[in-house]
């Protein structure tokens, strides 16, 4: 068995990936950081317009990181690594908004004093 033929193979028979694919994953990729770095050295949007442009630039930027190079799809064989991903999100959320409720509290508390 020439370990060539399985190359792109992983254990469960799956592609891994053409190149074709990672380089539209890349090709996408620069241009979404290309555009949040022209819109911040240009300053076609300022404030909060601009904030909010570049956190969609990312979110974006985010799914096809996840698509493109990681590999996540809604196939029956991603299904426990996409509930993994969705527990990690999940999880992440709760404890940043969780930590930033405690600041928030802590700092009105001592403020009053």
């Amino acid at each position: 068995m020439d370990h060539s033929d399985h190359s792109h193979l992983t254990h469960s028979g799956e592609s891994h990936g053409s190149i074709g694919s990672y380089a539209m994953g890349f090709i996408l990729s620069v241009i979404l950081t290309v555009a949040a770095f022209g819109l911040v050295m240009n300053g076609t949007l300022t404030g909060e317009n601009a904030l909010l442009a570049i956190a969609g630039l990312a979110l974006v930027q985010i799914v096809v990181h996840l698509v493109f190079f990681l590999h996540m799809n809604t196939s029956s064989a991603q299904r426990w690594n996409v509930m993994a991903f969705g527990f990690t999100v999940l999880t992440a959320v709760i404890l940043i908004v969780g930590s930033l409720w405690i600041m928030h509290n802590v700092s009105m508390h001592m403020m009053s004093r």
